[in-house]
């Protein structure tokens, strides 16, 4: 059975919503941090809403930080991959095309730091979880101590963890004058935005530059909080979608209907009209 693709979007069974847009005319505005099965089925969903309202400025580059089986499950399908709503009636189905293409940052460090660098992204978000900030939760500093920043400090320009991407992505912002950006938490931990400033400005003073200077200036860190019920896909999801759609989709994630995304409006270079979709801007 062929895979999901462009091409295969033309046959698609007519209770199956496809992009709702060209997306050959999409930008890539956001660099996503983490793109799993949560970001696929939240974040990803209210971007490709956005896009399809006609705002082609957003679309998505994902990196996947260690692990390159999101990039192998999208890349043969043009980034392309179904979302399944499902309830006690039934399953509805769309087509998410907001997704232009998947790093993986342990494969090749310098791409993921210039994608986040380049001057038309705005946003940079991300899905790690409470572990991937490598801070002390009892006081939300920076751990001097994680191996991963141990390692990124010493090494910047190939660095593990997210704080070590974030922080190399905005030195390097910063020397090609690319302009302010928004770094935005999608995990669900107390004081997101706040914990994600400290750690980033922190891991910014241990460079010896004065880049923490040119953060306080020109990033803004909001706090979110984002709710949605996304299980795990399994064969069985894999092999009953492929038997409705006609084609395999390796990349489909599944989700309850209700979701909910609240977020501080504090972007410092624009955002999708996120509202207009039901985002809480607060």
């Amino acid at each position: 059975m062929t895979r999901l693709s462009r091409a295969a979007l033309a046959d698609l069974p007519p209770d199956v919503a496809p992009p709702g847009y060209d997306r050959a005319g999409v930008r890539t505005g956001i660099v996503h941090l983490g793109i799993g099965a949560f970001h696929r089925a939240h974040m990803a969903d209210y971007v490709d809403r956005a896009l399809a309202a006609g705002d082609h400025r957003w679309g998505i580059t994902g990196v996947s930080l260690r692990s390159p089986g999101v990039r192998d499950q999208l890349k043969p399908q043009d980034g392309l991959y179904t979302l399944v709503t499902r309830d006690g009636s039934g399953d509805s189905l769309r087509i998410i095309g907001a997704v232009n293409r998947v790093l993986v940052a342990a494969e090749d460090p310098a791409a993921v730091i210039a994608a986040m660098a380049h001057p038309e992204v705005r946003i940079i978000s991300l899905t790690v979880t409470e572990k991937g900030y490598c801070h002390d939760p009892a006081t939300g500093a920076l751990n001097p101590d994680h191996p991963d920043i141990v390692h990124d400090l010493a090494n910047p320009d190939a660095p593990r963890s997210a704080i070590g991407f974030l922080v190399a992505a905005l030195a390097a912002r910063q020397a090609a004058g690319a302009g302010p950006v928004s770094v935005l938490s999608c995990d669900n931990l107390p004081h997101n935005g706040a914990v994600l400033a400290r750690v980033v400005r922190e891991f910014a003073l241990g460079c010896g530059s004065d880049l923490a200077g040119w953060i306080d200036t020109n990033v803004t860190f909001p706090a979110t909080m984002v709710d949605r019920i996304v299980p795990a896909t399994t064969e069985a999801d894999r092999a009953g979608l492929a038997a409705r759609l006609g084609c395999e989709d390796h990349g489909m994630v599944k989700a309850e209907p209700f979701t909910q995304w609240v977020i501080e409006d504090a972007f410092a270079a624009g955002r999708p009209d996120l509202a207009a979709f039901g985002v809480e801007l607060v």
